[in-house]
């Protein structure tokens, strides 16, 4: 079954096309202005600073502090109000109802996604690391490595990081899109309050069938909230699942009375006498009763101010080298911004997802801080887990690593464990497992990176997830026995 490529392919990275600067000495700094200039800028620390307060932003200020490079040298300037946290657990853990124990902050601020401590604000006092909060740039002065915010001050940097993420498309104010109980997802504070809302909710309609609209509709649903979810697209997760493997996700959901409205697109948002919103009109004539609406539709890359200034771009992100240097000497980007050549696949691209957000962090600090030579080799890496808390009967965790592209092999009991391959000129590209033990989601990016040759006419005979991978494991040198004897 033929199954779109989930990457764009993208201009080809080509260094011709903009000059990229040798990485700095890892001590360069200009303190020998800074007692005359202090009064004027609103940061001390001024060596390193960071622009951003998401998942990059604290994978970096980690990887700085384990060097000891952060104390006096490094800034980080947030539009939060809160320390760098693991920003998947919003749409997962933290919609919980409110009595299965949902997560809340201190509990997941950076790097306790990797077991690694949790940077609380004492950690980033303890580090001698600077945090201005509640702080947004609206301009950037490449001149005199100053950066302006929207308060007027000025920020002097020495080498500054790019780390500022992606905004929530929004629908138009004009149909709707503004309305109160009307949610977007994407900052802790925008989580409380579509929390606030699912306390008194009854009905919910949740817009988009990709990561958002899953991850959601699978909390409303918990809440015994009455869930519609509306796409245009013929199926959830439209860019990498196939219409099979959505089939068995939408089944599942719709056994537990999660409702699909595939096609139509919203045509406004109506309110009630409250003004809060009440009812979602559809492009079809339909219209949906609710009293809290979730829209995810997609993320925009927050980006104006460093496009403004002329820095580089592709994939509607910043061009970097495999360095994540920009075009301009002394500027990074990491994260969702950057797009960076996808070295296995010969292409640019951007990927948004936290996996790719800590390891660009972490490849971006040896760069500037031990003039890393290597490029950055990124194995695309997607995972999404739902129906976690304890009044389900079964959780779903799926994850995927590599490309989706060729024809796609599909293998064992949704009901149990269930997974699939993509097979692109007679090699492995990309693999999927749903429900797999810790061992089979350990081989998946081994699988992933080999590239193994596969016999797909083999492949189609098996009927286990286990004699997939087996099959897979033996091509890549992997002991057969670490698939088969698991599950």
């Amino acid at each position: 079954m033929a199954s779109s490529r989930l990457f764009g392919a993208g201009a080809r990275f080509s260094h011709s096309a903009i000059v990229l600067p040798a990485p700095r000495h890892r001590f360069a700094s200009r303190r020998s202005g800074y007692a005359v200039a202090a009064k004027a800028h609103l940061n001390e620390n001024r060596e390193y600073v960071i622009v951003g307060g998401g998942n990059s932003a604290g994978y970096l200020a980690h990887a700085f502090a384990e060097k000891g490079l952060a104390d006096g040298k490094l800034c980080i300037v947030a539009k939060e109000t809160v320390p760098p946290y693991e920003r998947p657990a919003l749409t997962k853990a933290y919609l919980f109802p409110l009595d299965e124990k949902p997560a809340r902050l201190p509990g997941f601020h950076t790097c306790v996604g990797s077991g690694w401590e949790r940077q609380t604000p004492e950690w980033y006092k303890e580090k001698g690391i600077e945090l201005l909060q509640g702080t947004t740039v609206s301009g950037l002065d490449i001149a005199a490595s100053t950066l302006e915010t929207s308060s007027g001050d000025t920020i002097k940097y020495g080498n500054l990081i790019i780390a500022t993420g992606c905004t929530a498309a929004r629908l138009p104010e004009k149909i709707g899109g503004n309305l109160p109980g009307v949610h977007y997802i994407r900052e802790v504070a925008d989580a409380d309050s579509l929390v606030a809302s699912l306390v008194r909710a009854k009905k919910a309609v949740i817009i988009g069938g990709g990561y958002i609209g899953l991850e959601v509709s699978a909390a409303t649903s918990s809440w015994n909230i009455d869930t519609t979810v509306v796409f245009p697209e013929p199926h959830v997760m439209f860019r990498l699942f196939t219409p099979s493997i959505a089939k068995h996700y939408e089944k599942f959901y719709e056994d537990r009375g999660v409702k699909f409205v595939k096609g139509p697109v919203v045509s406004k948002i109506v309110s009630g006498s409250s003004g809060r919103v009440e009812k979602v009109e559809l492009s079809d004539g339909t219209t949906l009763e609710a009293d809290v609406v979730v829209v995810g539709i997609g993320a925009k890359p927050a980006i104006g101010p460093f496009v403004d200034a002329g820095l580089a771009t592709a994939e509607g992100g910043i061009q970097v080298d495999g360095q994540f240097r920009t075009s301009v000497p002394g500027i990074s980007a990491i994260g969702d911004v950057a797009a960076f050549p996808l070295k296995m696949y010969g292409r640019t691209t951007r990927v948004e997802h936290v996996d790719h957000a800590r390891k660009s962090a972490l490849h971006c600090a040896n760069a500037l801080l031990e003039t890393l030579t290597d490029p950055y080799d990124y194995l695309p890496f997607f995972y999404s887990r739902v129906f976690e808390n304890s009044k389900s009967s079964r959780k779903l965790w799926w994850q995927f690593y590599g490309d989706n592209v060729g024809e796609s092999v599909e293998f064992g009991d949704f009901n149990n464990k269930y997974g699939a391959f993509w097979i692109d000129d007679g090699r492995l590209k990309g693999v999927f497992l749903e429900s797999g033990s810790p061992e089979e989601f350990a081989l998946l990016p081994k699988l992933a990176r080999a590239q193994p040759s596969i016999d797909k006419a083999r492949l189609q005979s098996v009927s286990s997830v286990e004699q997939a991978l087996e099959i897979a494991s033996k091509q890549v040198g992997s002991p057969p026995a670490t698939a088969a004897a698991v599950g």
